[in-house]
């Protein structure tokens, strides 16, 4: 990690109204600082304690010894906060209950130890091996530890080829949904015994902010082995925690870490802000906390790092589209359609296609890129791949004429794609 340029600058909401070496107030800039961190404080509390429904991730390391294997204490520490915050089981109580959905990793990472592996291997056949002894151990671990507090536990495992499917999509809210209906705590994660490369989410961190916004959570907390985003590496001197982000201008000039020396997990720093940012942008604000502090966190307390909602609850397959699906294949667009896609926003037509890459079949996404091979958008694809080469081109009126009715509709509808960050 580098040291960040933005720091101490505008509203930021940088931790920096304290000397960092003795604690002491600050300049009056500090002392401006420390005013809008009381703000930020206010803001937080506001948003966390009005919470009802609130998705927390926890990372392997958080769970885990270095070596393999679940650490019982860590866990039942973590459930003791989520139960209380969750309310009693038997919702006899006057006080607006809680939802938890809890995201977790540690499959992998508990399957090591009673395999033999001294750390996460790199292959996905000894990976899948260890989470497929790892997760019974884990939901066994959780299982127990909910019954001290009367809840039950009901295990989720989502690909991403579960979520970015409409079908499958439904099916996760309804699952979801009943569980907690039912007073469960659904204990979410990747499905590591059967994803390949091409249908994983890659890390918890992002399956956590795609479930926040599938479940219409109110908050996001993710949980780990550090205190929240810094502007360098916390352990060089000099560098403070970023208390709140209000928006992605807070971040420039800041180095984000990749993941720890633990080897247990598989994500990092890098993972969990990329997270933040797809919930915030879904509208699910997003306390970042040190495992440790998950109570802090839940209480609405200044600790970690506050992500403030950056825009709108979207339709949720778009999210999904946008941010969990693996596209199939790709189309070439013309100058004239990446217009129409990109500035006018209007659904891609055979005419505007000047090109057909991979395999793929109806439903499937795809890339929709520029003549330069750019990505501009994302979409599901309304023809097979096979079917493409002969519309390319063509006007819809003349498909229909020749081909019949069954063709006179878009390549991609606009409803079914999402437009990428240049």
């Amino acid at each position: 990690m580098g040291t960040s340029t933005a720091a101490g600058s505008g509203g930021s909401g940088r931790d920096d109204s304290r000397d960092s070496a003795t604690g002491a107030p600050g300049a009056p800039h500090g002392a401006r600082s420390a005013e809008r961190a009381e703000r930020a404080e206010h803001s937080e509390r506001a948003e966390v304690t009005g919470a009802r429904r609130i998705v927390v991730k926890v990372g392997s390391s958080s769970l885990t010894t270095a070596a393999g294997g679940l650490d019982a204490d860590r866990v039942d520490a973590l459930v003791d906060v989520l139960a209380k915050h969750a309310g009693p089981a038997d919702g006899r109580t006057s006080a607006p209950q809680r939802e938890i959905v809890l995201v977790s990793s540690g499959a992998i990472a508990a399957g090591l130890a009673p395999l033999g592996l001294p750390k996460r291997p790199r292959d996905l056949a000894r990976q899948q091996a260890a989470a497929s002894v790892g997760q019974g151990l884990l939901v066994a671990r959780y299982t127990a530890s909910f019954a001290r507090y009367g809840r039950r536990v009901g295990q989720v495992l989502l690909t991403s080829d579960d979520t970015s499917r409409r079908a499958h999509y439904r099916n996760a809210y309804r699952t979801l949904e009943q569980l907690l209906a039912m007073g469960a705590v659904p204990v979410v994660n990747e499905n590591d015994t059967v994803a390949t490369e091409e249908i994983r989410f890659g890390d918890n961190d992002r399956l956590a902010a795609l479930v926040a916004h599938l479940v219409r959570a109110d908050l996001l907390v993710l949980l780990s082995d550090v205190d929240g985003l810094y502007d360098g590496d916390p352990a060089s001197p000099g560098t403070s925690r970023i208390t709140e982000v209000t928006g992605p201008g807070d971040l420039e000039g800041v180095e984000i870490g990749s993941a720890g020396s633990a080897g247990v997990g598989s994500g990092g720093m890098v993972t969990k802000v990329e997270a933040a940012r797809i919930a915030a942008a879904a509208g699910v604000p997003v306390v970042l906390a040190s495992a440790t502090h998950a109570a802090d966190a839940l209480a609405g307390r200044t600790t970690g790092t506050y992500f403030h909602r950056t825009g709108r609850r979207t339709a949720g397959r778009l999210l999904w589209l946008a941010h969990a699906s693996t596209p199939r294949g790709a189309l070439t667009l013309d100058e004239g359609a990446v217009r129409a896609v990109v500035q006018r926003r209007t659904s891609l037509l055979a005419a505007g296609i000047a090109g057909v890459e991979g395999e793929f079949a109806a439903g499937d996404p795809v890339e929709l890129r520029d003549e330069r091979g750019v990505a501009v958008a994302r979409g599901l694809v309304n023809f097979d791949a096979k079917e493409l080469p002969q519309l390319l081109g063509r006007s819809t009126p003349e498909l229909a004429r020749e081909l019949g009715p069954a063709y006179e509709r878009e390549i991609v509808h606009r409803d079914d794609l999402v437009l990428l960050d240049s």
